[in-house]
């Protein structure tokens, strides 16, 4: 049944809407609507998500959608929904969560589409259902970085923004976040229904999920054809693979409980995440985070963790222990490889071998002696390779600079330039330049687009998702963007409100 705001009219923006979770039935879902905010206003916009959906970008400009993604008006074909899961958050069994302040409007050109923000649930819990502007954009601009950075993610297509006001640590503004993905579904599904012994439930999401998102599963001879142990081993390659690119391209996520775990491994859930400025292994972003439980070194152990917690949710399905240790098992050579490659292409070389593993190894050692600036150290390095083919004479100390200690650097470039003889030339500078990104979401970055917002200027908005969305050119109009933080960026605090 297709669920209306009393009185609003339907808004038919000529997409085909379907809601294939909407057939799962009771228990794993509430039909709702939106909850309205007053006198909404355009925040942000990508015209590529648009393009992605099929949706005119005409739509972009006009104030029917704006009412409509705030969820002041239905849309023709919709089913809005809240979906139910439990999880483990901060590794302690937290019982039934759900989409608290997100609701599904159904699917449309092969993506899931959700309102984060539009209001109340039944698993709003104590929450009030809304979204905060500050945490909507940052949600919104990461998003599409990630896509950028080539890291899967759900994506975004637009934030609206109210002047409802939200307490939180203190006073703010409502917002609402129009966030795709080809599916929303995480560990925590799976976890709520083996938790609470619905087993007939638990192999109906199992079943759907493989069906619509891992066919293959029917039919490898993986794990002995156990369609639900090599649900698990796919799963577990696919999250390995994810956070290899978190970790290559700096990225703490911040809250990584298994209820933000994406069954398709994908990035969601952008709460207090950061890239990383100086490289500090053990940095921890999340305030809230006392315990330093998903700081950024501990990230791979955190998702194999998690995936464990998979696998004992999928354990009544698999039937076998061993099927499904042997599942998990496969995360210990899954990510090694997938950082392994992700960092030799950080330097350039196409292929893993034992010494572009130890050279990744040494510059890592290097850059947290002294809190190198981590995205800096890369993109310098990718120009410094560059120039070094252009003038192989030529001196260039743009990333020794960056040093206090330059000797170790030094020593380090000169055992690098002996691997580079034996690639030719030029080879390795385009793929660095192609895979060190110049421009990341840094957090001084998205706070200069918050406080700018904040007095309706959203034009630092739509100059960071310019340079976001293409992350590897070099956008000289906005260089600033590039450079050092400031001084004040370590002192903005993110938290799980965030």
């Amino acid at each position: 049944m297709t669920i209306a705001s009393p009185g609003a009219p339907y808004l038919n923006l000529g997409l085909h809407w379907s809601n294939p979770f909407a057939g799962m039935g009771d228990g794993f879902y509430v039909p709702l609507q939106p909850t309205p905010l007053p006198t909404p206003y355009w925040v942000g916009r990508s015209t590529q998500v648009a393009k992605d959906m099929c949706l005119s970008l005409e739509w972009l400009e006009s104030p029917d959608l704006l009412h409509a993604l705030t969820g002041n008006r239905p849309i023709v074909g919709t089913q809005p929904l809240a979906s139910v899961y439990s999880g483990h958050q901060f590794g302690v069994w937290a019982g039934q969560l759900g989409d608290g302040r997100a609701i599904l409007l159904g699917e449309t050109a092969g993506h899931e589409v959700q309102l984060k923000g539009a209001g109340l649930t039944p698993f709003s819990r104590m929450g009030d259902g809304r979204a905060v502007l500050r945490s909507s954009i940052r949600e919104f601009l990461c998003s599409e970085a990630m896509h950028g950075l080539h890291i899967p993610t759900s994506r975004a297509l637009c934030v609206t923004g109210s002047d409802e006001p939200v307490r939180r640590e203190a006073m703010e503004t409502a917002a609402v976040v129009t966030r795709l993905a080809p599916s929303f579904i995480r560990f925590g599904h799976f976890e709520h229904f083996c938790h609470h012994d619905q087993h007939s439930q638990l192999k109906q999401l199992a079943d759907y999920v493989i069906d619509r998102y891992y066919p293959e599963c029917r039919t490898s001879p993986q794990l002995q054809a156990n369609a639900y142990a090599n649900l698990l081993h796919a799963v577990t390659e696919r999250t390995a693979k994810m956070v290899a690119h978190w970790q290559a391209v700096g990225f703490c996520h911040g809250v990584m409980n298994t209820d933000n775990m994406s069954i398709l491994g994908l990035t969601i859930d952008y709460g207090p995440f950061q890239f990383l400025d100086g490289f500090d292994p053990g940095h921890v972003c999340n305030h809230s985070d006392h315990q330093g439980r998903y700081a950024f070194n501990k990230q791979p152990n955190v998702a194999y963790w998690n995936l464990y917690c998979l696998g004992q949710a999928l354990l009544p399905l698999i039937g076998e222990q061993e099927l499904a240790v042997a599942a998990l098992e496969t995360y210990k050579d899954a990510y090694p490889a997938a950082f392994a490659a992700c960092m030799s292409a950080k330097l350039g070389f196409a292929e893993v071998q034992d010494a572009t593993r130890e050279l990744g190894d040494e510059a890592l050692r290097l850059l947290a002696a002294e809190r190198v600036d981590y995205t800096i150290f890369w993109r310098r390095l990718s120009h410094w390779v560059k120039a070094r083919d252009e003038n192989p004479r030529g001196v260039d100390a743009s990333v020794s600079d960056l040093f206090v200690d330059r000797s170790g650097i030094d020593q380090w470039l000169l055992q690098y330039s002996e691997h580079l003889a034996h690639i030719p030339r030029g080879q390795t500078s385009e793929l660095m330049l192609r895979t060190n990104p110049k421009y990341v979401l840094r957090n001084h970055l998205g706070e200069l687009a918050i406080q700018a917002a904040r007095v309706k200027d959203f034009t630092v908005v739509a100059h960071l998702l310019k340079v976001l969305e293409q992350p590897f050119d070099e956008h000289p109009e906005f260089e600033s963007y590039a450079g050092f933080p400031p001084d004040w960026a370590g002192s903005i605090s993110i938290s799980c409100s965030s």
